[in-house]
């Protein structure tokens, strides 16, 4: 966004100038406030365009003290002073704003950085750093054109799309680092761990739509009126009617992230357990090893390790691949089919027997459903093969009874030792993974899967890592440690960009 800098922004060289101009300004505000005729919608908004003009020369003051204040003895050793006054522009909540430090270059080698910046923690991006935190943040609330428009509302300038984007890109590189050494948590942990795994899919982008996207712009087919409407029916009519979509064609060349959630439950004098404690949500659109791997150390990190004696309940799918991984990295871990996913598949099954939305269907889904929660799953897939037994092998219908069935026992008898409901429930423990399933529609489905949404992998992950620390409570806290560790760059002298069009890589892992 090109802003035009007031006069009053320009940082001058010497402080004198700069405090009249501010007495100036608080003057006239004060005599806007007192002579103004204007509805209080007009005068509102005047007044911000005033305050923000005082908010900018209170930077300057800021930034013009520091400059006088900064001694440079402890670089001149290393460095040596090419100029006193290098003028930069720095984009803050207030507006655009023009100030000037010193640069100093090393004596031996090439290049060299600004002290002033240094110490202030600011980086090449030309924002402030609270403008990158809330900017940053409102995209993984909103789309990256929401947020802009919110930030122009708010402070009347906002930083464009495609800098939101690169600012995303940049910042989501330090996350993975910042939730493996984060400080441990306030509460103390409960004596059980749940960890929930699902997934879900976030619409990608084809490689035809990422090369029309990357071309050169197409102008549109001219008409005689010019106007939009007509260059538009032109258009459509050169391109001729467009391939009807298939009634069950619903792929939307998806990505799979998977989405742990681990938390604590404390068991209470009444016998029940309490909770959740602690708890985390974290995503990535890399292999699956890559969050199971990150579930292990977590869990290491609140003190259950492999070996430990503490109690590790694991709710899950009934994906027998997933279920080997975890058992090799949780080997005394309590393993948890979703008894949900049982109740969805006796509904399919149940249809071959009684018209769907039929009160006979209903009834026989609950007789089975109530076995399964008071015997478990052996005594579900006996139920069933005697049912089984009773099915003709001929006859109208019986082929899809059958095979339901059939099909139904076998994956319940390969999922066995995952079904023990009527212990879990004698436990007060969950069954099903309701928090993990919230978690993917609220995390992934209400930013990474909107309508018209298409996204290339690398910055689907970057926006999955910011969101989950958003919706972990952890942003300021990741911030302020970002913060911290540019600040350590920026005094080696080290030249700093947080902004980049690089997609975050995905890489496989053995």
């Amino acid at each position: 966004m090109n802003e035009i800098i007031p006069d009053g922004c320009d940082c001058p060289d010497s402080l004198p100038p700069l405090r009249q101009r501010i007495h100036e300004q608080v003057d006239s505000i004060i005599a806007y406030c007192e002579s103004s005729e204007e509805p209080f919608f007009r005068f509102e908004k005047q007044l911000f365009a005033l305050v923000r003009a005082l908010g900018c020369m209170f930077v300057c003051l800021f930034l013009l003290s520091r400059h006088r204040r900064l001694d440079l003895k402890a670089w001149l050793t290393d460095h040596r002073l090419v100029d006193d006054w290098v003028p930069r522009r720095l984009k803050t909540a207030y507006g655009t704003i023009r100030y000037g430090r010193a640069y100093l270059a090393r004596r031996r080698g090439k290049g060299g950085f600004h002290p002033l910046d240094a110490l202030l923690g600011l980086t090449r991006d030309t924002f402030s750093p609270w403008v990158i935190s809330l900017a940053t943040r409102l995209t993984t609330r909103l789309s990256f054109q929401t947020a802009k428009m919110v930030v122009t509302a708010f402070w009347g300038w906002s930083p464009s799309t495609e800098a939101l984007e690169h600012l995303v890109l940049g910042l989501a590189r330090s996350a993975p680092r910042y939730m493996a050494s984060r400080p441990p948590f306030t509460e103390e942990e409960g004596e059980i761990l749940v960890i929930e795994v699902d997934g879900k899919a976030a619409p990608m982008a084809r490689p035809t739509e990422l090369e029309k996207r990357r071309g050169p712009r197409r102008h549109g087919v001219q008409c005689q009126c010019g106007c939009q409407r007509h260059r538009g029916k032109a258009r459509r009519r050169q391109r001729g009617p467009k391939k009807r979509r298939k009634k069950w064609a619903k792929d939307k060349n998806g990505r799979s992230a998977t989405l742990v959630v681990m938390y604590t439950l404390r068991r209470g004098d009444d016998g029940l357990l309490h909770g959740p404690i602690n708890k985390r949500v974290w995503g990535s659109f890399a292999q699956r090893k890559v969050m199971l791997r990150w579930a292990r150390a977590e869990a290491t990190r609140r003190g259950f390790a492999a070996d430990t004696t503490k109690q590790i309940l694991i709710l899950m799918d009934g994906e027998k691949c997933l279920a080997q991984r975890l058992k090799k990295l949780f080997p005394q871990a309590l393993l948890t089919l979703d008894i949900r996913h049982v109740e969805e598949k006796l509904w399919r099954v149940g249809i071959a027997f009684h018209p769907e939305g039929s009160a006979e269907l209903t009834a026989w889904v609950e007789e089975l459903r109530k076995l399964l929660y008071t015997q478990g799953g052996a005594a579900l897939v006996e139920a069933l093969r005697e049912r089984l037994a009773l099915v003709p092998m001929h006859g109208p219908g019986t082929r899809n009874k059958r095979r339901g069935l059939s099909k139904f026992i076998a994956y319940a008898e390969a999922r066995l030792p995952m079904m023990e409901y009527p212990q879990r429930i004698a436990g007060d423990m969950p069954i099903a993974t309701g928090v993990v399933e919230g978690a993917v529609r609220h995390v992934i489905g209400q930013r990474l899967d909107c309508g018209a949404m298409r996204w290339v992998v690398g910055k689907a992950e970057a926006m999955l890592r910011l969101r989950c620390l958003e919706i972990n409570g952890l942003w300021d806290d990741f911030f302020e440690w970002t913060q911290q560790r540019w600040h350590t760059r920026l005094q080696r002298g080290e030249p700093l960009l947080i902004r980049t069009e690089e997609a975050i890589p995905i890489r496989r892992v053995a």
